[in-house]
């Protein structure tokens, strides 16, 4: 494999940010404020209580180090499965290594993570017209709860 996945640090602050705002931008068509996103990012990484980033970073080459993808966990607490549920959100793969495993090989590891920590499940959520994105996570056997996400804006 040319890329491995390691934890981020606060070193990688600056693309973890740029990769959230281009993910909002290529999914949703929104643009986020970047001081915001930034202090969002400087704030997981600084707590991981809050929840941990995983990177994709090339091996070798010239682009040794490179940061190729992205993806977080936060957590949710299930009295039903007296466990800590885990979320994966932020998925970016930038676009020439997209198609290429690199989000397969970081949710690998986050389920290997999940599991050696003891989690008893890890979810997602996704756009609903994001089919090239539902079709991957199917591909992976991630399936629809029957919940649908409802929010109130405050």
């Amino acid at each position: 494999m040319p890329f491995h996945i390691t934890p981020a640090t606060p070193d990688d602050a600056p693309i973890v940010v740029d990769y959230n705002i281009a993910l909002a931008s290529e999914t949703e068509s929104k643009t986020l404020e970047r001081a915001t996103v930034e202090k969002g990012v400087r704030a997981v990484l600084g707590d991981s209580a809050k929840g941990r980033y995983f990177l994709a970073r090339l091996s070798d080459g010239d682009e040794a180090g490179a940061v190729i993808g992205q993806l977080m966990v936060t957590f949710e607490w299930s009295d039903w499965r007296n466990g800590m549920m885990w979320w994966v959100q932020s998925v970016y793969v930038r676009q020439d290594w997209r198609r290429r495993g690199v989000f397969r090989a970081l949710f690998q590891h986050v389920v290997d993570v999940a599991k050696s920590e003891g989690v008893p499940v890890v979810r997602l959520y996704v756009e609903e017209h994001n089919g090239p994105a539902r079709e991957t996570y199917a591909a992976l056997g991630l399936e629809p709860t029957g919940y649908l996400v409802l929010e109130r804006p405050l």
